[in-house]
């Protein structure tokens, strides 16, 4: 599904009540990141989800 070179920067991540914290996903921009949480959180889950940036490894060129 990847082609290797593909940079996927923005996380979802769900923080549970205890706060323990899983990654849901990865995504290329930071709007399609946020979309996903939101509609994860309008699906009326307990849990807390957050976008997030990684760290840079590196840039594309």
């Amino acid at each position: 599904m990847s082609d290797g070179n593909t940079v996927l920067p923005w996380l979802v991540i769900r923080q549970d009540g205890n706060g323990n914290r899983y990654r849901v996903g990865r995504y290329a921009t930071r709007t399609e990141a946020q979309e996903v949480a939101d509609r994860l959180e309008t699906q009326g889950q307990e849990q807390l989800y957050v976008v997030e940036r990684t760290a840079a490894t590196g840039h594309a060129g």
